[in-house]
């Protein structure tokens, strides 16, 4: 009689997981991926590294590998991706009126995103700060020294409201140059129409790459505040939101494993059932997410692991050379935790 609890516990859950269903009913998004033959991505168009086309019109960085992954899970090919270059102030009503299925352009994570805009948001993909750059010249090492400077700044985002309560916590006056067009905004700091451009670290080097004059502008140390960055879908389709999750949390696990795309093959058909799961060959994790079996497998053989995808778009095999940094393992010191695919 002991064991009668126990035993009535087991039952339970047994009748509870025969009423799951098996695998997941397609959403609307799913739905409408599968059925137009690709995914509808809003990206940035202007910022190398991380999203923009070349010559040929190809798309390639950062933000658009995750485009490209999720691509990946769902149709089980990485290009059919179409890619619509969207300014922040156009980003988000994009988003909401269903122009793009999903959106992955330097996009931060807040309250307000995830609530009164009725976004969810994929786990964080980078972890950057608002940063300030002044040029050279201006003899400035501290964003202390700013008092009555000229302050480039992007409209409709964080960065903007960071900038203003940067200036009136130290009770300082700035001029803000607000430019909507990326380029415009760079180009008008390089023409020294303004004394300081603000940004997310990240951008901040960028711009001071394309330059050609690195030397002539200074990252000043101070950090603003957190920019929790990644991609963001809509509210109200949980499978999408599940697939968009789990394809990021997919691309930590491979690196933490060590696979890559270079060796995913041989680690499939390494007999390692937990590896084996991962990847597809046994297992139904597709399943559940209404996805085919090897929907990981697919993810790191065409896009990679986040290591790949970091390095070679804005890491060290890139121009940018960005330092991992928080965007390392948590077993490497850094934020990157994957829960178990079980």
């Amino acid at each position: 009689m002991r064991f009668s609890g126990i035993t009535t516990v087991a039952a339970a859950l047994t009748i509870m997981a025969a009423s799951l269903p098996a695998g997941a009913a397609d959403g609307d998004t799913v739905k409408a991926i599968k059925d137009r033959g690709h995914l509808i991505c809003g990206a940035d168009g202007t910022r190398p590294g991380f999203s923009a086309p070349d010559s040929q019109g190809k798309w390639s960085g950062f933000d658009v590998d995750f485009c490209r992954a999720v691509a990946a899970a769902i149709l089980g090919e990485a290009d059919k991706v179409k890619y619509i270059a969207l300014t922040p102030v156009q980003r988000f009503p994009s988003l909401q009126s269903g122009e793009i299925d999903m959106l992955s352009r330097v996009t931060t994570w807040t309250l307000t995103r995830d609530t009164a805009l009725g976004f969810n948001f994929a786990p964080v993909t980078l972890y950057a700060g608002t940063k300030l750059m002044v040029h050279k010249s201006l003899g400035v090492k501290s964003g202390k020294e700013l008092n009555g400077a000229s302050v480039c700044v992007p409209p409709g985002t964080t960065i903007e409201r960071n900038i203003a309560d940067f200036f009136g916590n130290l009770k300082m006056s700035y001029t803000p140059v607000v430019i909507d067009n990326l380029k415009e905004l760079n180009d008008a700091y390089l023409a020294k129409r303004c004394d300081v451009m603000a940004n997310f670290g990240p951008g901040l080097a960028l711009v001071r790459l394309q330059s050609g004059k690195q030397e002539d502008h200074v990252i000043l140390p101070d950090d603003l505040v957190k920019e929790p960055l990644g991609p963001a879908i809509r509210h109200g389709d949980e499978q999408f939101h599940d697939i968009v999750t789990w394809t990021v949390l997919a691309t930590f696990q491979a690196e933490e494993w060590g696979i890559s795309s270079k060796n995913v093959d041989e680690m499939r058909d390494g007999k390692n059932p937990e590896i084996e799961r991962f990847l597809g060959k046994s297992g139904d994790l597709g399943k559940k997410l209404g996805i085919a079996p090897d929907w990981v497998y697919q993810i790191v053989k065409q896009v990679g692991n986040y290591e790949e995808i970091f390095e070679n778009n804005i890491g060290k095999n890139a121009p940018l050379k960005m330092e991992r940094g928080l965007n390392r393992q948590w077993t490497q010191g850094g934020l990157l935790y994957a829960p178990p695919f079980q």
